[in-house]
């Protein structure tokens, strides 16, 4: 791999350019009809992507890592402040079905992938079982189940690469799908209309309308960054301490195992400590008012670190047909969440949404819930996603061994 212009450990230039491009990505989204359509997510995505790809930065770097463990958690208890706790619980019982759906999408695409390329993939078995759990939870899943069926390092670094560019790629078409009036006017899209109807000039982007300029004060801006830290502080030390006092092993039984994923998984205790709070302490949560505003630009931050991973030159040396297996996988992921939802009539929003969750975590879905103005939505498919982490290394375990039949 050629070196990039920018290394990898000169911390203060990709701040630099993590913080202007997300920055760049909000104005064009808000400043341009087209830009809209395309939403800010992607561009800022696609923006890193280019530059990746140019070799100006590199495709990996601590700065990268110190986004997902520092500022993504960070995000999460922001943007969750304003949340109806009402909705929450409603939204949540109908995102559980499409999340399942979704998850039995990647069953199959896994089952399919598996079966046709078996012959050309090395290790193809247990890379499959790894990819299943990745795409039902996410990267903490990956990683338990190559664990347990140990592949080859050389492998898994090509699987990686590979899930990455796939993940990017799917991320774009979770966000373009609703904007498409193909879908829209096939399907039941309640928090899309609910938008279109709030809507009062109709010459601004729906981004510039969602975000209008409002009243914030420096005491806003306190609170939301402090109470987000104590969360995260609070979350993170909890989950740690039950993660160490209660076995996880393959060895204990499962309900101490669930007990574990439950209680032992930062983001899942993360939100339902910031839900406590909000349904303890109400008056203070709605007094703050610059939450929204300062999660939502460390998402974009987010954004664009998830396209900088995507090398199509390594790709291209080290995984061209393991990206067709992934590509497989996600596409019959959102494919049965699709025909399903059509067949059972759930709305747009949560089957994209309930895909995104499933490809690529809770995370990068309910960041997609803010670029889109689904508010109501951020705090279900928070909860309902982080299910995937409980499920995700039970299914990945059976579909390894079936698989290592063949």
């Amino acid at each position: 791999m050629i070196n990039a212009i920018v290394q990898s450990d000169d911390t203060w230039m990709l701040w630099g350019i993590l913080a202007v491009w997300a920055s760049i990505s909000i104005f064009l989204e808000q400043k341009y009809k087209w830009a809209s359509v395309i939403s800010g997510a992607v561009i800022a995505l696609l923006g890193a992507l280019i530059l990746s790809n140019l070799n100006i930065i590199p495709s990996a770097s601590p700065v990268y890592d110190a986004v997902w463990t520092y500022l993504v958690p960070l995000a999460i208890p922001l943007l969750l402040f304003n949340i109806n706790m009402r909705e929450l619980f409603q939204e949540s019982k109908k995102l559980i079905l499409t999340f399942l759906i979704c998850a039995t999408g990647t069953v199959i695409g896994s089952s399919i992938g598996f079966f046709l390329l078996k012959d050309y993939i090395p290790e193809l078995a247990k890379l499959s079982a790894a990819i299943a759990a990745s795409y039902i939870g996410g990267g903490v899943n990956f990683a338990a189940v190559t664990a347990r069926f140990e592949p080859s390092s050389e492998m898994v670094s090509a699987t990686v690469v590979a899930d990455n560019m796939v993940m990017a790629a799917m991320f774009a078409l979770f966000m373009l799908i609703p904007s498409l009036l193909f879908f829209k006017n096939r399907f039941n899209t309640p928090h899309i209309d609910e938008l279109e109807r709030g809507r009062v000039n109709k010459e601004e982007t729906l981004a510039a309308e969602y975000w209008r300029r409002k009243e914030i004060s420096l005491k806003d801006v306190a609170a939301s960054i402090g109470t987000s830290f104590f969360l995260v502080v609070l979350s993170f030390k909890l989950a740690d301490f039950f993660d160490r006092v209660i076995p996880g092993d393959e060895n204990t039984s499962g309900i101490v195992v669930f007990l574990n994923g439950v209680l032992g998984e930062k983001y899942l205790l993360l939100s339902t400590l910031t839900f406590l709070f909000i349904y303890l302490f109400p008056h203070y949560f709605n007094k703050i008012k610059s939450g929204q505003e300062l999660g939502t630009y460390l998402i974009y931050i987010f954004f664009v670190v998830i396209g900088a991973p995507a090398s199509i030159p390594l790709i291209i040396e080290k995984a061209p047909l393991l990206i067709l297996f992934v590509s497989i996988v996600g596409l019959f992921n959102l494919g049965i969440g699709l025909l399903f939802g059509k067949l059972f009539k759930l709305d747009l929003e949560h089957i994209v949404l309930a895909s995104n969750a499933t490809v690529g975590g809770p995370t990068t879905a309910s960041a997609m819930a803010i670029a889109k103005g689904w508010r109501n939505l951020v705090g279900p498919i928070l909860v309902v996603g982080t299910l995937g982490y409980i499920i995700g290394n039970y299914i990945g375990f059976l579909l390894g061994h079936w698989f290592l039949i063949f």
